[in-house]
């Protein structure tokens, strides 16, 4: 069986544990050493690794950059009540990119992880 998964480099990973746990409905499934951890929601598996360490997805690439947390590709997370998902990370101290925008499609948001990497919640539109 393939599995599909996504990988975020975060800063801490234990406080990503915390904040994808708590805030955005994630269940830890390993933490098979430290520096990385692999949580899930539903049929996607997300792969926390710190940016420093022996796994592979902190090595430099030929060019010298090395992986760090932030950027613009993200997960989305579909909800029912995008506001009160706001209004209860905006409570619990989370950072938002913008405001809630609106579209045909439905409203959306971007929040940061603890690490900078975004996170969109977005809201279908009612048909």
């Amino acid at each position: 069986m393939t599995r599909l998964s996504v990988r975020y480099i975060v800063h801490d990973v234990e406080a990503a544990i915390v904040f994808y746990g708590e805030r955005l409905g994630f269940e830890l499934q390993a933490q098979p050493g430290p520096g990385f951890a692999i949580l899930a929601r539903g049929p996607l598996r997300l792969l926390l690794s710190e940016p420093t360490g022996a796994g592979g997805a902190a090595q430099p690439m030929p060019d010298g950059r090395r992986p760090e947390p932030g950027g613009w590709n993200r997960i989305q997370i579909e909800v029912d009540d995008l506001e009160a998902e706001v209004e209860s990370l905006r409570r619990a101290g989370a950072r938002f990119r913008n405001d809630i925008v609106h579209g045909r499609g439905g409203s959306q948001i971007l929040v940061d992880d603890p690490s900078g990497n975004p996170v969109e919640l977005f809201e279908p539109a009612r048909r």
